[in-house]
Formats: structure tokens, sequence, C-alpha cells
């Protein structure tokens, strides 16, 4: 059984990690690659305009699985170097596919997201959570370290202080705390997690897919480069908007619609 569920209807891909039972692990390599292959399929398809991803059953995402580090399986096998090119090679493809992914993505956090988990939905562009969710960059507590990414994405979410207080105790913060640090936009009641995320993502693809992509690249582009390299950027692209039969459909529509109000 795919541990991704992979579902799109009215341009917008739902995927949804599926192992409810064992609160939706990131564990092993055929997962890891499900998750590649899904960025890519979305990537390739220009009709995909909003993503959304969220996990089966009570969890979003327990993170690693514990027992495979008790065993020492899975990522956790074998010696120094080899579990640092399963690292690279495994789960740490999943934070660059999603970030170089164009099409906007939304976290629907429907229960805990730990470790991996939380990291997870700081890949994504926004996050939602239901009145359940907890969040919690708990790898310090099992003597790890975050291995995929979570030292660069939550303090560029979150504010390095609160990103610090988060790694360095392990603690879960709830869905009220998460909405007051900035790490979700938005908490709502188990029971509409999923309409609200649908209506966010509609609202998203309401609009133009190249505006998206190429909005999305502007803000990616904006967390490291230089100011005079984004508006160079920002010319080239706009240059490209103002030549698209969207544009023109939609400035013909607003004019109406103005000139309807006088």
């Amino acid at each position: 059984m795919d541990f991704l569920i992979y579902e799109k209807q009215d341009g917008i891909v739902t995927l949804t990690m599926n192992r409810p039972e064992e609160r939706n692990p990131l564990s092993d390599e055929a997962q890891f690659d499900e998750f590649v292959n899904a960025c890519a399929r979305i990537r390739d398809d220009m009709s995909a305009r909003c993503v959304i991803l969220t996990g089966a059953g009570s969890a979003f995402c327990a993170g690693g699985n514990i027992k495979h580090m008790r065993d020492k399986l899975g990522i956790a096998q074998g010696s120094t170097l080899e579990i640092q090119n399963r690292y690279r090679l495994g789960i740490q493809r999943i934070p660059l596919a999603l970030y170089h992914l164009e099409v906007p993505t939304i976290a629907a956090v429907n229960g805990p997201a730990i470790g991996a988990g939380c990291d997870l939905a700081c890949m994504c562009d926004i996050r939602i959570a239901s009145e359940s969710a907890r969040f919690a960059e708990s790898f310090v507590k099992l003597g790890i370290i975050p291995g995929d990414g979570g030292a660069w994405l939550l303090p560029r979410t979150v504010g390095m202080s609160k990103a610090a207080e988060m790694t360095f105790t392990g603690d879960a913060i709830n869905a009220a705390e998460a909405l007051a640090c900035g790490l979700v936009s938005k908490v709502v009641p188990a029971g509409q997690l999923m309409a609200e995320a649908r209506s966010l993502a509609t609202r998203i693809a309401a609009n133009p897919p190249h505006a998206l992509r190429m909005s999305k690249r502007l803000l990616r582009e904006g967390q490291h480069t230089r100011i005079e390299s984004l508006l160079e950027m920002s010319a080239a692209f706009q240059a490209i908007a103002h030549s698209t039969p969207e544009h023109d459909d939609a400035v013909r529509a607003m004019a109406n619609r103005l000139r309807g109000t006088h």
C-alpha cells in the first residue's frame, strides 16, 4: 500500500500520509521516493495549482520510526558514514523536493507533528492546524539533531529565539501556541480542518498558474538573495507575466468591474 495517497480535483492536489496505525512516521526509502516522485509529478503538471499535505488518522506525522532507531534499522542502520549517506540520499531529498516545488503548498496539520513531522510542516508554504495539533522539534530528547533541515526551516518560520527554544528543549507546543508564534496561520476545529484547507487552496487555485509559480519562486529567492538580484529577477518575471493571455483577461475583467461601479 502506498504511503502517500495522491488525489487531484479542480487543480488542487491532496497528498495524504497513510500509515494511521503508526502515526505516519517517516522511516524508509520507499516513503522518501514517494514524496520526491509526487513533487516531480506536480511540477510537471501545469494544471496543478495548489497542494494540500495532511495525515490520515489522529496524527499528522510522528517523525522518525523509534523502533527502527532502537533496532538500528532503516536510516539508523550501518556505519557512521553509511548513516550520513542514508540521510543525504534519503530523507533529505524531501525538503529539497518540497522547497523547489513551484506550486503553493498547504500543510493541514490534523494532529501531532513531531520531530521530522514538525519539519515537514515547515517545508510547506502555509500551515493551518486543527485544535488537536501539537508541534515538537523533539530530536534532542532522543540525543540526535534535526537531520532533515529543521535548523534551516524552523528559524525562518518562527524566528531564531522561538526556534532555539523549541530545538534546545524539545518540548511540544499546542495549536494555540503555534498560532501565537507564527508556526501556523490559522487554528480550526478538527472537523473543519480539511474544509478550511480546501477553501484556502481553492482561493489560491483561482489565480493563474504561471503567476502562482513565479510568485512562489520570488518568495523563495527573497529568503537568501540580495534585493538587487531579486529586483532583476522580478523584472524578468513581470515581463513574462505581462505577456500572458491570463493577465490580459484579468485586466479586462477588472476594468469592466470598475466601470460598473461608476
